[in-house]
C-alpha cells in the first residue's frame, strides 16, 4: 500500500480564488450591490481576473457596505417612508 493520493482527491486541494460569495445572488435595485456579498456587478464580473491584492482590498471594504443594505424596502414600513 502506498501513501500516494488518488487523483480525484486533487480537486479538494486545488487553489481557489478567494470570494465572499454566499450564493445569495440578487442585485439591490437602488444600491446596485449584491445583497449576499455586497459586491458591485462590476466587481463580480471581473473577480476572477483581479489580482489577489485587488480582491483583498474589495473584501476589506465589504463590511462597510452592509449598512447601505439595512433599510427595508418592502411591506408596510417601505410604504410609510415614501
Amino acid at each position: 500500500m502506498t501513501n500516494a493520493k488518488h487523483p480525484k482527491d486533487a480537486v479538494w486541494t486545488r487553489d481557489e480564488v478567494d470570494s465572499p460569495c454566499v450564493k445569495l445572488c440578487v442585485i439591490h435595485p437602488e444600491e446596485r450591490l449584491c445583497v449576499g456579498c455586497y459586491r458591485s456587478i462590476e466587481e463580480i464580473s471581473v473577480w476572477s481576473r483581479m489580482t489577489p491584492e485587488a480582491r483583498a482590498a474589495v473584501m476589506a471594504d465589504l463590511p462597510g457596505r452592509s449598512p447601505r443594505m439595512a433599510r427595508r424596502r418592502g411591506g408596510r414600513i417601505g410604504r410609510l417612508d415614501r
